[in-house]
């Protein structure tokens, strides 16, 4: 997925519109994908979730065990050698 972000301004309203429809259109895709994980009970490492939630990998390892983010709680399932894996359920 192509990330593109509008420029960090406060002045959001100099950022062409097809810039933050672009940006728009990949938050829904993370957001849709996201929904698959959670819906299939797919296991993903917290690299994929970093990369899901457009973060940095230890933003995803630092916020703890169980926590929420968007729709969605995400837990610590288990580690599989060096890896973390995280569970995704959607709450409404």
């Amino acid at each position: 997925m192509t990330d593109i972000h509008p420029p960090a301004s406060t002045d959001l309203d100099n950022v062409p519109r097809e810039v933050k429809v672009a940006h728009l259109r990949n938050m829904v895709e993370a957001l849709r994908i996201a929904d698959e994980v959670a819906e299939k009970g797919y296991l993903i490492t917290s690299a994929e979730l970093a990369d899901l939630m457009d973060v940095n990998a230890s933003a995803v390892t630092s916020r703890g065990d169980h926590w929420v983010w968007r729709n969605w709680v995400v837990s610590r399932v288990r580690r599989e050698g060096n890896q973390i894996l995280w569970q995704l359920e959607r709450v409404d």
